[in-house]
């Protein structure tokens, strides 16, 4: 029966490891649909996109429709001489007319005339179009747009592959404890198998009652250990589930057609350059040493003149009406170049390039921590790798220390104590290898993440 056992469990511990693959994908696929973290990325990424196209428009004329209707009084009064210079014309003419022996015709008190500068009525309704020429400020304000946009991506990117990594640590976690939970399962077996020995020992006056109730001391002590077993299983399957937004007690399935993919082992240097190369977090600090770029463009931008072309076409008068006499058009060239402003613009350029250097030390500091998280997954899953073996060979001693025992313990030839040192060394070696097994998987999946190499399909 213990061989037996012993061979279940391995099938059942590698069939589940090879088979999980299908089912743990499509989890892969729901989790990155449904996450609701991810979804916020989403958002903020959108966010994103609009503000580029923002940016874009900027290059685009302006279109406006504006309407005015003014009533207005008082203010400035602009004096037409009408009386100053006719009156004397007309006073010489009196008297060309008066020489003649005619009656003067001409007035000569006429007043002078008087026009407010506000119309007391007006209204203009035009159409303005508006397109800028050369404004350098829009062109780095769209490149700087522009690396928001792909910060955002990357951040979005890398932040999946941590939520991929993540779900497979859960997946794994709770299929360590599924095996552990079945394992004491299986273990309980052996040892109320145990209890039933040795009470017939002990009615055949070969062993004490103090054998009894150890043995049933042992199985008491398995309960407590089903018991944290069964609630590393919940906590494990709840976690799994909250990363992919389902509820939390939601069941798990582990297939158990499939084939798993292969394990590809690195050393150090080829994962570091697949992690250099690939990793979304390198590429969001190089598009934020490049939007520190364009920052100091747009601030130096200030010293260059803006040109931008206007054309109004509407109407005007003191009526409110549009016919042919009411219309107008007029078109402007507008240039406008800030000479000094106070050193506004020197100051800004320079806290730019300080910005810019601070990126790019970060820049630099991020190789580098990639470089020793790339040698130290590889080195994890190395020594995992190891420890699997290790741990099996461990376990395969372990099982056949306990077989030669539990028949020498059943002929009387072994104490108690023997025994359950014996039964308690062969379980421990089985959890051990369950959890070599798993944590390797778990290296793995850390190791992918580090290295970027699973397929982001979002």
């Amino acid at each position: 029966m213990i061989r037996r056992t012993f061979a279940l469990l391995t099938l059942f511990i590698f069939g589940s490891i090879q088979a999980h693959e299908t089912n743990l994908d499509e989890y892969i696929r729901i989790g990155l649909e449904n996450n609701l973290a991810l979804k916020q990325k989403n958002f903020m990424l959108q966010k994103s996109i609009s503000s580029l196209r923002e940016a874009q428009g900027m290059f685009m004329p302006r279109v406006n429709i504006e309407a005015r209707y003014s009533r207005a009084g008082g203010g400035r009064l602009i004096e037409i001489p009408v009386g100053d210079l006719m009156n004397p014309v007309y006073q010489t003419l009196n008297d060309l007319l008066e020489s003649v022996g005619q009656p003067p015709l001409f007035p000569t008190d006429l007043p002078n005339d008087y026009i407010p500068f506000l119309r007391e009525k007006e209204h203009e309704t035009k159409v303005r179009i508006v397109q800028p020429v050369f404004q350098p400020r829009i062109l780095h304000n769209y490149k700087m747009k522009k690396e928001l946009r792909d910060i955002e991506e990357n951040a979005r990117l890398s932040f999946a592959r941590q939520l991929v990594s993540d779900m497979k640590t859960a997946y794994y976690n709770y299929l360590k404890t599924i095996q552990i939970q079945n394992l004491l399962n299986r273990t309980k077996d052996l040892l109320q198998e145990n209890i039933r020995v040795n009470e017939s020992l002990f009615r055949n006056d070969k062993v004490t009652i103090a054998a009894v109730y150890r043995a049933q001391a042992e199985l008491h002590e398995l309960e407590q250990a089903r018991a944290e077993a069964d609630k590393n299983r919940i906590l494990a399957r709840s976690t799994f589930n909250f990363l992919l937004n389902r509820p939390l007690e939601q069941a798990i399935i582990a297939d158990s057609t499939a084939a798993p993919d292969p394990i590809p082992l690195f050393d150090d240097s080829g994962a570091e350059s697949i992690a250099l190369q690939n990793r979304e977090e390198l590429r969001q600090m190089e598009n934020a040493v490049d939007l520190s770029k364009h920052q100091v463009g747009l601030f130096k931008s200030s010293y260059l003149p803006g040109i931008a072309v206007v054309a109004d076409i509407g109407f005007q008068g003191e009526k409110y009406r549009f016919t042919e006499k009411d219309d107008y058009w007029m078109a402007s060239m507008i240039f406008e170049w800030n000479l000094f402003s106070g050193f506004q613009a020197r100051n800004r350029v320079q806290q730019a390039k300080i910005e810019k250097r601070y990126r790019s030390s970060q820049l630099e500091e991020l190789r580098e921590k990639i470089r020793l998280q790339t040698s130290e997954a590889v080195q994890n899953v190395l020594v995992a790798r190891k420890a699997i073996t290790a741990a099996d060979r461990r376990r395969e001693s372990a099982r056949r220390t306990y077989l030669i025992i539990d028949r020498k313990y059943r002929e009387g030839m072994a104490s108690q104590i023997e025994f359950i040192d014996a039964r308690t060394t062969m379980t421990k070696a089985e959890i051990n290898y369950i959890v070599a097994v798993y944590d390797f998987y778990i290296r793995k999946a850390e190791q992918e993440r580090i290295l970027a190499t699973y397929p982001l399909d979002i």
